[in-house]
C-alpha cells in the first residue's frame, strides 16, 4: 500500500512557476513509476510527466520545455515543477504510482493522492 498526499498548489499569475510535491508512505518508493496527472472542470483526468528510475521521465507535449518531474527517493517524494504557466494549466493536480513502467495512462496507476488545486489568473 503506497499513500500519497500533494501539496504546493495555489493562485498564481499567468508566466509564473509552482512547485508540486507528493510525499508518499510506504516502502519501496524508489521501485514505483511516480506520476502526475491533471483534471480541469468539466474534463477527463490528463496525463502530465511520469518518472522511473530506471525508466526516465515522459512528459505530455502541452508541457515540454516548461514543467518539469523530478524525485528524491530518499525523502519519498515526487515533484512538479511547473514553470511559464498559463491559463489553461488551471486543474486539479493528482499525484499517482504504479509499480509498472511509466505509462500516460491513468487506468494503470493503482496509487492516487487526493489532488492540489492549481490555478493560473489571466
Amino acid at each position: 500500500q503506497v499513500q500519497l498526499v500533494e501539496s504546493g498548489g495555489g493562485l498564481v499569475q499567468a508566466g509564473g512557476s509552482l512547485r508540486l510535491s507528493c510525499a508518499a508512505s510506504g516502502q519501496s518508493f524508489s521501485s514505483y513509476t511516480m506520476g502526475w496527472f491533471c483534471q480541469a472542470p468539466g474534463k477527463e483526468r490528463e496525463f502530465v510527466a511520469a518518472t522511473m528510475w530506471s525508466d526516465g521521465v515522459l512528459c505530455a507535449d502541452s508541457v515540454k520545455g516548461r514543467f518539469t518531474i523530478s524525485r528524491d527517493n530518499a525523502k519519498n517524494t515526487v515533484y512538479l515543477q511547473m514553470n511559464n504557466l498559463r491559463p489553461e494549466d488551471t486543474a486539479v493536480y493528482y499525484c499517482a504510482a504504479t509499480m509498472g513502467r511509466t505509462s500516460r495512462y491513468a487506468q494503470l496507476y493503482e496509487y492516487w493522492g487526493q489532488g492540489t488545486q492549481v490555478t493560473v489568473s489571466s
